[in-house]
């Protein structure tokens, strides 16, 4: 079951280890039972991340229905998207 404290806890450890392919590799290994995806805030769309920083934030995923939608609803998460943010100065 995905909860508010299993967010905060795997934010820390992006905190602590940023959020990067082997990172990510650890959650999944850790957390077996949940959906991690993994790619870029720019690819989410509009929806509201449960869990904002600067360098990442996090959705939940709803994957009930036959069907994957992002969700606000923690009753309703099967999975967890892990959307690295970056600065749109860094490219010019």
């Amino acid at each position: 079951m995905i909860t508010s404290q299993l967010v905060e806890a795997i934010a820390k450890v992006l905190n602590e280890e940023a959020l990067q392919e082997a990172t990510v590799f650890k959650l999944r290994q850790a957390h077996p039972g949940i959906h991690f995806t993994y790619c870029s805030d720019d690819d989410v769309g509009s929806c509201k991340a449960v869990w904002e920083q600067p360098d990442f934030n996090i959705y939940l995923v709803d994957g009930h229905d036959h069907c994957l939608k992002l969700t606000s609803e923690y009753s309703r998460a099967t999975g967890l998207v892990l959307a690295y943010c970056f600065d749109d100065e860094e490219d010019d």
